[in-house]
């Protein structure tokens, strides 16, 4: 077995063959959006750039932000016509304030959430709009239950500081923004079951998304736990033949208010 992921590596290529839905269900988000022409407007968490190449289909001007060198080499590859950077979430600062951030699935890898709402809201225009979706509180829960139980089996502990995602409640996140002068004028918080590709799909989100909780277990032995969560998950996350993430979406439009 190849040894998951380690921390801030990603597999752009095994992300678009294997986890399109990521970009599948942003595109409900960019009709949140309504992106104008003309419009400049900031990707931020771009992956490999579909969402951006859609966006700037209606006539905006967009750059794709992404902290993953992988992911942006990908990216300007498919869209050599767009602009795509490489940068930590909190420390892009665009030349111009923007009319518009859009993030689909990436602020909950933004663990340091103080910085990047203000962030955020140093890039956008006064009355600039923030309109983002990610993991919200109880996002994957019963996923890393199994993770949690399959570790203890082998002595080993999955400890909360160990897990690299945010994942805040409605209010919990709604507040953050009120904090750093956002209005928020839309949230909702949801189930969305996923549908994860193939027999392997549980052990390929597994790789891709929690390799940092293995990386540091011998390959061997991860390749036995990462066995035991899929025996200890397939009760309740498999069905008819296909394993079903359980996910849980927080979405949400805020305005920048002028201080």
């Amino acid at each position: 077995m190849e040894k998951p992921l380690s921390p801030n590596a990603w597999n752009a290529s095994l992300y678009d063959d294997k986890h399109h839905y990521v970009a599948d269900f942003g595109e409900q988000l960019i009709e949140l959006l309504s992106p104008k022409p003309g419009e400049s407007i900031l990707d931020l968490g771009c992956g490999t750039g579909h969402l951006a190449h859609k966006i700037a289909a209606f006539g905006a001007r967009v750059v794709g932000v992404d902290n993953s060198a992988d992911m942006i080499k990908l990216a300007c590859q498919n869209y050599p016509e767009l602009t795509f950077i490489q940068a930590e979430g909190g420390d892009y600062r665009p030349d111009e304030p923007l009319d518009a951030i859009f993030s689909n699935a990436a602020l909950h890898w933004m663990t340091d959430a103080e910085r990047v709402a203000a962030g955020m809201w140093r890039a956008l225009k006064p009355g600039g709009r923030l309109v983002a979706e990610f993991g919200s509180r109880g996002n994957i829960q019963t996923i890393l239950g199994g993770i949690g139980n399959a570790l203890q089996a082998y002595g080993l502990y999955l400890f909360p500081d160990a897990l690299p995602w945010y994942f805040p409640s409605l209010g919990e996140y709604a507040s953050l923004l009120e904090k750093h002068s956002f209005r928020v004028v839309y949230a909702a918080d949801f189930d969305r079951p996923t549908p994860l590709e193939g027999e392997d799909g549980l052990r390929n989100w597994l790789n891709m998304f929690a390799g940092s909780l293995f990386h540091f277990i011998p390959a061997e032995q991860t390749d036995e736990i990462i066995a035991d969560i899929e025996t200890r998950l397939r009760p309740v996350l498999y069905r008819d033949g296909q394993w079903i993430a359980d996910y849980r979406r927080l979405r949400i439009v805020a305005l920048k208010e002028a201080v």
